[in-house]
């Protein structure tokens, strides 16, 4: 008899289960799609991506079927784009999924790796915080004289979504270091693990 584990080395494309019914139709369900977990930060960056996307098409339709280009989606599209970023990278920070290295924490002892997690944690949500306040400074530095290039807007309006992502992400920060607390470990010491494991 032979062991389970060679029973799945061993099995072909022919022992799994067959895609094609015998209607000779694809008969293939997807699991529902639940969209509970979305966070604020996550509709917002949708939003401002679709507002992107529609930028784009506009000054495609304008210049390449028109013959006459809106010289402000060039603009506007760059933009949209901070805007994106900044904001979406929230939910990068909310999940926990933002580049990291945790090679050393196998190596480490358990104190130590905690240790290190949380002063992880801590540099995170000061560098966030940083970064805004470094922000509100330079808005306040731009004050409402500065505007864009093409369009009569003020800058200041690019900078607050910047502003926005910042402070997102430092609150989304402070919720991270607390599950960490709360639960004992991190990614950083649990590679394996997501941030809904509590």
């Amino acid at each position: 008899m032979s062991s389970p584990s060679s029973k799945s080395q061993a099995a072909t494309i022919d022992d799994l289960p067959p895609v094609m019914g015998a209607d000779g139709e694809f008969h293939v369900s997807d699991e529902a799609v639940d969209l509970s977990g979305t966070t604020v930060e996550a509709w917002l960056a949708l939003g401002f991506f679709w507002v992107l996307g529609a930028t784009v098409v506009y000054q495609f339709v304008t210049r390449y079927v028109m013959n006459d280009s809106a010289a402000w989606t060039e603009e506007i599209a760059r933009y949209l784009l901070i805007a994106t970023v900044f904001i979406g990278a929230t939910i990068g920070v909310v999940k926990n999924n933002h580049i990291q290295v945790d090679f050393l924490y196998r190596y480490m002892p358990r104190g130590m790796a905690r240790f290190m997690a949380t002063a992880v944690d801590i540099m995170r949500i000061a560098f966030f915080a940083a970064a805004a306040v470094l922000t509100v400074m330079m808005m306040l530095k731009l004050g409402s004289n500065s505007r864009m290039t093409l369009v009569d807007l003020p800058m200041n309006w690019v900078y607050g979504m910047c502003l926005l992502g910042f402070a997102a992400m430092t609150l989304r920060s402070i919720q991270v270091a607390w599950i960490h607390r709360k639960r004992g470990y991190s990614v950083l010491e649990r590679p394996e693990s997501h941030m809904t494991d509590r």
